[in-house]
């Protein structure tokens, strides 16, 4: 529609369009246990997401007494392995969201993914899903390398939004998320962005600093159109 305030719609993975935390979960217990950790209740694995698997594994570990870098290092890439193998049992997409993409598409609205999942993951899972097909574009938190300084040029960092908006035609965009990863990543790129108090929120939703905030994913579509063109 003519009267739709943007053309393109950029969307965390985890914790917005899906629910992963069982797979992230079992992923970070498989690590915990060969590595001689206690399991953690998987559904606390909704409280370690946000910054990429190696962040949400060094939490798990920390909370437990830590562990020497290599050895650490070395138990991180086991949980990719295993999580590689098992990204797609338990994950699924949270209700309204396929109605929310076809309405979406209906308008003739480009999307894309931007996620801090490695974009191999989030690829992986969402062509599982049927759902890779839907998005313009994928971008991962290695999907932009790295800054001079060495660290990943991902969320909060703006730049994987402005590659996702570059990639999506150049036009408005508006970003969801739910984290504050999500929101300062929108924030430095300078496009509004939605709050998703549904997913895995590190920080009370309406305290995110969103321009607005959904409690379902059936809101998305009317607090777009409540939004003006920015």
């Amino acid at each position: 529609m003519s009267d739709f305030p943007f053309s393109a719609v950029g969307f965390d993975l985890d914790g917005t369009l899906l629910d992963t935390h069982q797979d992230l979960g079992a992923a970070v217990n498989h690590a915990l246990e060969l590595g001689g950790f206690k399991a953690v209740p998987v559904g606390s694995s909704k409280d370690l997401i946000g910054g990429g698997a190696k962040i949400m594994l060094s939490r798990a570990v920390e909370a437990q007494g830590g562990m020497e870098r290599d050895a650490f290092h070395a138990l991180y890439k086991k949980m990719l392995a295993y999580y590689a193998e098992n990204n797609a049992v338990h994950s699924r997409p949270y209700p309204g969201i396929i109605d929310t993409l076809d309405a979406l598409e209906e308008r003739g609205v480009k999307m894309a993914v931007v996620t801090n999942k490695f974009e191999s993951f989030a690829t992986s899972i969402l062509t599982q899903l049927g759902l890779a097909d839907r998005f313009v574009t994928i971008i991962g938190g290695d999907t932009m390398g790295k800054d001079a300084d060495g660290k990943q040029r991902a969320k909060p960092a703006p730049d994987p939004i402005f590659e996702a908006q570059k990639r999506c035609g150049g036009g408005p965009m508006v970003f969801v998320g739910d984290s504050s990863y999500d929101i300062n990543a929108a924030r430095a790129a300078d496009v509004p962005v939605v709050a998703c108090a549904y997913g895995y929120c590190d920080k009370p939703a309406d305290a995110l600093g969103a321009d607005a905030v959904v409690q379902s994913a059936s809101e998305l579509v009317a607090a777009f159109e409540s939004l003006s063109r920015h």
